[in-house]
C-alpha cells in the first residue's frame, strides 16, 4: 500500500493548485475579486436591497405620452401635393358658364330651382401645389383646407359665372395619412379623419396586429423623433394612445423579450418572458430554480448594461464603457436571507438580461475528490488484487 501513497499524494497536491477544474462559472468570491483588478474597475457590483429595487422601479420607461407631449389633437387636415381633389360648381341659374356645359360623366345635381351643378374630374395636386379649374386657371390648393379652396374658386369665378358656389372634397389623401407597416400587420396607408384618430384606431384600420400583444412593440416615428413601447402598454394605458398626426410612421415589430440563464440552475438557456414584465423570482422559476446540490444561494448574479441615469440613481461611479455610454452592472442577491425573496419578487427583469447562479464552494471540493478517485481508484484496486494474489501463494 505504500506504493499507492505516493501517486495519491501527488494527485492531491496537483489538484489543490489547479485552477482549471471544470466549472460553469466563477464562484462568489471570484466575482467580487474580478470587479477590480490591477487597480482597474471592470464592472459595478451592487448588492440588491430594498433601496436598489425601489430605485430601479422608479426609473421612467420610454413612452409616447412624454416623448410627444408637444403634440395634441392635430389641426384640421389640409390639402397637400399628391392628394386627389374633386370640385363641384353650382350656378344660381341655367345658361351660365357651367350650367350650359354638358356633364363630363358626373351626375348633375340640382340643389334649388334653376340651379345646376357640374363636377370637374378628380385631379391630383401637382408639384406646383395647384389644380386647374375652368375659367379660374391654376388654383393653389396645397397647404389650404377644402373650405379655403372653395372660397378661392368662388372669388375667381365671381363676375364670370352666375352667383357661383363650389364644394371641394379630397377623395384620396396621401399627406393626411399615417403609414402602418411591420411584420405583424398588413401594411397600409391609413387616411386620417377630420375628427382625429388615435394610434389604436389607425392600427385597427390597418387590420390589427397578428402577433400576441406581449410580443409586439409599436415604433412611432414623427418629425425626426422615434420612440418604441410595448403594445401591451399602448393597450393598457389610455394616456399612451395619443392622436396620430399626418406623416406618422407606425411600425409593429414582433420582438420576443428573453433573458439568459447560466450556472447552477435546472435549465441553462435563453428563456422567453411570456409576458410584458417579469421579476427575478419569476425568471429563476422559469429556469427551474436553483439546484440543491450545486447552487450557492449567496451567489445569484444579474448582469446588465445600465444607462447613466440609473448608475447615477444607484450612486455608483459610472464606467461608460458599454454601448451608448452605458456601464456594466452586476447585481448580487443573497438568497440565504429570507428578505431577499421579497426583493426578488419585485426586482424587474429587462430584455437580454443575463442571470448567473454560482456553484457552492463544496461543489468544487467534490470535483476534486471525484477526480482523485478517478485517478487513484484503478491503482488502489490493482494493489488490492496484487496483495490478494500474493497472499494466495
Amino acid at each position: 500500500m505504500k506504493i499507492a501513497v505516493v501517486p495519491v499524494g501527488v494527485v492531491i497536491l496537483s489538484l489543490a493548485g489547479c485552477s482549471t477544474l471544470p466549472t460553469s462559472g466563477p464562484t462568489v468570491a471570484q466575482v467580487f475579486d474580478q470587479a477590480v483588478t490591477n487597480g482597474q474597475r471592470h464592472f459595478i457590483l451592487v448588492d440588491v436591497n430594498s433601496q436598489v429595487v425601489s430605485t430601479l422601479l422608479a426609473q421612467p420607461s420610454e413612452d409616447f405620452h412624454t416623448r410627444f407631449q408637444a403634440y395634441g389633437k392635430p389641426p384640421p387636415p389640409k390639402i397637400g401635393i399628391g392628394d386627389s381633389v374633386a370640385v363641384t360648381i353650382w350656378e344660381a341659374a341655367a345658361g351660365g358658364l357651367f350650367g350650359a356645359q354638358p356633364s363630363t360623366g358626373a351626375a348633375t345635381t340640382g340643389i334649388a330651382t334653376g340651379a345646376t351643378g357640374t363636377t370637374i374630374p378628380e385631379q391630383v395636386v401637382g408639384a406646383d401645389g395647384a389644380i386647374s379649374v375652368p375659367f379660374a386657371g391654376r388654383v393653389p390648393v396645397a397647404g389650404r383646407t377644402p373650405l379655403q379652396v372653395q372660397e378661392e374658386i368662388e372669388r375667381r369665378l365671381a363676375g364670370k359665372a352666375i352667383e357661383p358656389q363650389a364644394i371641394v372634397t379630397v377623395p384620396k389623401s396621401v399627406t393626411n395619412a399615417v403609414t402602418v407597416s411591420g411584420e405583424v400587420v398588413n401594411g397600409a396607408r391609413v387616411p386620417l379623419s377630420v375628427g382625429g384618430d388615435r394610434l389604436l384606431d389607425v392600427i385597427a384600420a390597418a387590420g390589427g396586429a397578428k402577433a400576441p400583444v406581449y410580443m409586439t412593440f409599436v415604433r412611432l416615428s414623427r418629425h425626426g423623433v422615434t420612440a418604441t413601447i410595448p403594445m401591451d402598454k399602448l393597450v393598457s394605458d389610455p394616456a399612451e394612445n395619443i392622436y396620430a398626426w399626418p406623416g406618422d410612421v407606425l411600425t409593429l415589430v414582433q420582438e420576443p423579450q428573453t433573458f439568459s440563464v447560466f450556472g447552477a440552475t435546472a435549465q441553462n438557456s435563453e428563456v422567453p418572458f411570456g409576458a410584458e414584465h417579469i421579476t427575478l423570482a419569476e425568471a429563476l422559476a422559469k429556469a427551474g430554480g436553483l439546484q440543491d446540490l450545486r447552487a450557492d444561494p449567496q451567489g445569484i448574479f444579474l448582469f446588465r448594461f445600465e444607462p447613466p441615469a440609473v448608475v447615477d440613481a444607484l450612486k455608483a461611479p459610472p464606467l461608460a464603457i458599454g454601448p451608448n455610454g452605458t456601464s456594466p452592472v452586476v447585481y448580487r442577491l443573497n438568497m440565504k436571507e429570507a428578505k431577499s425573496y421579497f426583493y426578488a419578487e419585485r426586482f424587474p427583469i429587462e430584455d437580454k438580461d443575463v442571470i448567473y447562479v454560482a456553484n457552492a464552494p463544496l461543489t468544487e471540493l467534490q470535483k476534486v475528490f471525484t477526480l482523485i478517485n478517478t485517478v487513484t481508484g484503478p491503482v488502489i484496486s490493482g494493489v488490492v488484487v496484487s496483495r490478494s494474489v500474493n497472499s494466495g501463494h
